[in-house]
Formats: C-alpha cells, structure tokens, sequence
C-alpha cells in the first residue's frame, strides 16, 4: 500500500538520509497533492502517477546500497529501539533492574514478559531518541554493571529454562576511566562464558548496530538473527579508517572490507537469518518489520523447545568453533 511507504512524523529534515531524501521529497509532493484535491479539483491521476515513481525509485535506491549506506540506516535516529519491539512483541514485560553489586545500566534492559506461548528473559541495548533520553542511557554503551546485570538475569532465566531474547543495539562498550576501574573487559568476558554454558534456548537479534564486545556480550547464544540494514562489526568504518589509513575518507572502503552487512556475515557463518525490514528500512515502518521478526522467533524458538540442554549446549559450541575457520588456497 502506498501508505506504508509514508515516513512517520518524527523524520524531521535532519534525520533524513541523502540517499533517502529524493524518496522523501516525492511522498512529500504526494501529501501535498492529497490536501489540495477537493471534489471540484481531482489530482488522483497524479498521485497514482507519484505513487508509482516513488515506489519504483525506492527499489532502484535499496537495490543498490553499499556498505557505508547501510551503516548510515543501521543508525538511523527513527529506527526503532529495542523497548519498541518489545512494546510490538512482548505482552506483560516487566524490568528487572541492578547487577546486585554496583548500581543499575539502563543502556541495557532486561525483564520478563510474554511472547506468543512462552515465557521469556528480554535483554537488549537501549539508545536515546534525544539528548536527555542519551545521556540517561548513555548512547547504548553499557558499562560493567549493565553486562553483570545481563549475565544476573541470564543465570535467573537458565534457573527456569526460560528462553532469552536479546536485542543488540550498541556502538560498543562504554570505554571510559570509571568502566575501566570496574572491570568492564571482566565483565563482558563473564558474560561470553555464562552464555555459553547457560542450558536454556537463546536467541540474539541484531536490530541496529552491533558493536565489538559490547554487542557479542549479548551474542553468545543459539542463533543470531539480523535485520536487513543492521550490522556487526568487531570495529565501527571510522575506527578502522582512523587505525589503518588514518584518513577520514577512507570511512566508505573500510565499511566494505569489515564484512559487516547482514548478507556478508550470512555467507561468512556469523549471522544465522537475515529478517527483512519494513520498504524502506525498519524506521519508516516499525510495525510490519517486527512482525517479520516475531514469525522469525517463532519458528527459531520451536526448533529450540524440543532440544535437550546437552544438546542446546553442544550446537551452541560448535556453532561458534566453525566461526572464524579458513583454508589457505596455495599461491
């Protein structure tokens, strides 16, 4: 439907994208079109003209992203953050809060709630939509209390073999003096070997960006999804142009050889599915795409459900040996 393809009210000029603006500006006309036409006046041979342009130029457009545009999407100021698509998939969610040693992370949420027959343990990443809202969660950069409260929550699921959902969304781990003090690369390290152990089934969605350990803190699971515009990335294309080149310009090849796109790390064994977003990238339709996710859940989550822990625990091991492996052609 044309509708569908209509960006939400929140998209102010700021937060569009160059490569979307041209999109943009042609569904803008269309609005424009539809306040004019009256009964005397009737425009809709043209809107159906526009509609038509519009739709066709968005699939020229998405056909042909390269790597740095798809970083740009994952993103995304209006893409939906993690407390949205447990507000579109989960029923009765309640938070839990604290590591029980420091003090409560809110750049990442856990809690129980409800999702279509089970009973589940939601953690995930969580941004801000606005300077305050950011500066609260800290930019989804968690510090070590938020990953010793995810790996406190993961052990209370696995106590009752509750599925865990994860949602990663992160630029990486908060790399300040007062993380360090407190242990962060301990923290995550516990975190990866809590994971592995856990005999409950997991799953990890990577809904934005998934960055360096902060993201594979919560990445150690059963199956890892991505929705199409996300990434993962041991590195963001800046850090790797400012180490390797060090030139900004070089951001764009740094991107393409990270390998960081969901159809590369597919084909590279990393990335388990890749959820199709909403046309035009999940934030100009939050809904439609989280609920291409929850028929991926769904299904993931059944397959799981019927494996013994031994069993959970074994293919998750060597899900993550086969990561990484090569062979060295002769030269």
């Amino acid at each position: 439907m044309a509708t569908e393809t209509v960006p939400p009210p929140v998209l102010a000029d700021r937060m569009i994208l160059e490569f979307e603006r041209p999109i943009i500006d042609l569904e803008r006309k269309i609005a424009e079109l539809r306040g004019l036409s009256t009964d005397t006046v009737d425009f809709s041979a043209e809107i159906r003209r526009l509609e038509h342009k519009a739709r066709k130029l968005q699939k020229e457009v998405f056909a042909d992203l390269n790597a740095q545009q798809k970083v740009q999407l994952a993103r995304h100021p209006g893409r939906p953050f993690m407390l949205d698509y447990v507000g579109l998939l989960m029923d009765d969610f309640i938070e839990l809060h604290g590591d029980r040693s420091f003090r409560d992370d809110p750049a990442i949420v856990g809690g129980l709630a409800q999702f279509d027959e089970w009973e589940v343990l939601v953690l995930g990443h969580q941004k801000g939509r606005n300077t305050k809202e950011n500066m609260h969660r800290n930019f989804g950069m968690a510090r070590p209390e938020g990953y010793r409260k995810a790996t406190r929550l993961m052990r209370l699921a696995s106590r009752y073999r509750r599925p865990i959902v994860c949602f990663i969304d992160t630029p990486g781990a908060y790399p300040g003096k007062g993380a360090e003090e407190r242990g962060q690369a301990e923290a995550i390290a516990k975190a990866l070997q809590v994971m592995a152990s856990l005999d409950c089934p997991m799953i990890s969605v990577v809904i934005g960006e998934g960055g360096s350990g902060g993201a594979l803190a919560l990445g150690v699971t059963d199956r890892i999804l991505m929705l199409e515009y996300s990434i993962y990335s041991v590195i963001t294309p800046e850090g790797c142009a400012s180490i390797l080149w060090r030139d900004p310009a070089m951001i764009g090849e740094a991107a393409t050889q990270l390998k960081l796109t969901a159809p590369d790390l597919v084909q590279l064994g990393v990335c388990d599915e890749i959820i199709p977003e909403a046309s035009g990238g999940a934030h100009r339709n939050a809904a439609q795409t989280a609920a291409k996710l929850r028929t991926a859940l769904k299904r993931h989550l059944h397959e799981l459900t019927q494996l013994s822990s031994e069993e959970l625990i074994e293919q998750r091991y060597q899900k993550f040996r086969k990561i990484g492996a090569f062979i060295e052609q002769p030269a």
